[in-house]
């Protein structure tokens, strides 16, 4: 499996943050992937949401004192330079955008209809995620757990 996979939000908090009741899914989920040789594409909305995500959970669970550790994790796992940036596409996209969130009933939100958009320019078949409103999306392959990988 040398395809691209995009990774979302929710795997990447569960990677990054040991309290996540997804933690060991989306490690095991991470290594088979690895190990399939799939390439991992990470989004900067991703890394927006990923990053605003374990702030609000820091500060609501009043671990701010883990944040910065958890943040250095995040940037340690995914650089700057392995960055995929979309977020410049964005206004070019909007209408598609609008459009997929009125097809799908606005089960998909904002940012996971750019992402989708965004898989299907790049040519990007499949997408590591928890979220289930991926699977709305013809031609776009979820895989939720390492089971799935191969």
């Amino acid at each position: 499996m040398s395809r691209p996979v995009a990774i979302d939000s929710n795997v990447l908090v569960a990677l990054i943050d040991r309290q996540d009741k997804w933690h060991r899914q989306a490690q095991a989920l991470l290594a088979a992937l690895k190990t399939e040789g799939a390439s991992l594409v990470y989004f900067d909305c991703v890394l927006n949401e990923t990053i605003s995500v374990m702030a609000r959970r820091a500060q609501e669970q009043r671990r701010s004192a883990e944040f910065s550790m958890l943040l250095d994790e995040l940037l340690r796992r995914v650089p700057e330079d392995a960055v995929t940036w979309i977020s410049v596409d964005t206004q070019r996209l909007f209408n598609r955008v609008i459009e997929l969130i009125r097809n799908t009933g606005g089960a998909l939100n904002f940012h996971d209809a750019l992402i989708v958009l965004a898989c299907q320019e790049l040519g990007i078949e499949a997408i590591a995620s928890f979220d289930g409103d991926f699977d709305l999306v013809t031609g776009l392959l979820r895989i939720s757990d390492s089971s799935g990988v191969s």
